[in-house]
């Protein structure tokens, strides 16, 4: 479904240049959850971004990308823009603040000229756990869970194949993180959807992913099964020292550490 050879990303000009995607890589089966794990500034949420298309007026973006058999061009096609859907990390700012839940969600549709747009608004929101009377709220009627469910129900609005995840719950409370992660796996099931997952949080992939990559300083540094992922088999020291910081704080071990840089 997804295969991205040789990606680069470069900000900026001259000796102001910042290499943030280094040679990456990577495969996704049709029906597949892939999640890039990193700590922050890895190059993760940059990848998912080249790859939706919204990087091509503030970076150099180079190498290959093939989506459902169509080699994407630096212009996104309409059966891309359909095909493919973001649900993006802040709740809060990815919802226009002035326009109601009716609106949010009908936009797309009309984007894309598709028919009975409100009854597929009152279903979008119907399977997200949200009723029809939502549809007039504004977003800060609403709350953070809410407004990511919103986020969701806006992704399934134009029937997509691929779902671009990034940090989907980082922004919202622990209870609500699973609510949240358990709608997107059900989500998956029922229209046999395409994830990728981008996350700081190797808890959040092991639920929902099936396999993952590993970036450290841009570059991918590992590829491994959630099964490794759960037994700790890991060859890279970096991915061990997130296993390790992932079970919680421990003094001793965070003086372990090594520094990795570039």
């Amino acid at each position: 479904m997804i295969d991205i050879q040789g990606l680069d990303v470069v900000f900026g000009h001259g000796t102001k240049t910042f290499h943030a995607v280094r040679d990456v890589s990577l495969k996704v089966e049709k029906g597949q959850s892939f999640g890039l794990v990193g700590e922050s500034g890895s190059g993760k949420t940059t990848v998912l971004r080249a790859l939706a298309g919204l990087l091509d007026r503030v970076a150099a973006v180079s190498g290959s990308m093939t989506v459902a058999g169509e080699t994407l061009q630096q212009q996104r096609s309409q059966a891309f823009r359909r095909r493919v859907q973001m649900v993006f990390q802040d709740p809060y700012g990815s919802l226009h603040p002035r326009h109601t839940i009716d609106t949010i969600l009908s936009e797309p549709a009309r984007v894309h000229k598709l028919e009975r747009i409100e009854e597929r608004v009152v279903a979008a929101l119907e399977e997200v756990g949200l009723d029809a009377s939502f549809r007039f709220r504004y977003p800060h009627q609403i709350s953070g869970g809410q407004r990511q469910r919103v986020s969701v129900a806006r992704a399934l609005i134009t029937d997509p194949d691929i779902v671009l995840l990034d940090e989907p719950t980082s922004a919202l409370d622990v209870s609500v993180q699973a609510e949240v992660l358990n709608l997107l796996m059900r989500l998956q099931r029922e229209h046999g959807l395409t994830y990728v997952l981008v996350s700081h949080n190797l808890a959040v992939v092991a639920h929902v992913c099936d396999t993952l990559a590993v970036m450290q300083n841009g570059e991918i540094v590992e590829t491994m099964s959630v099964q490794q992922l759960r037994q700790h088999q890991s060859s890279m020291p970096y991915t061990q020292q997130l296993l390790t910081a992932s079970l919680g704080y421990d003094r001793s071990a965070i003086d372990a550490f090594e520094e990795f840089g570039r």
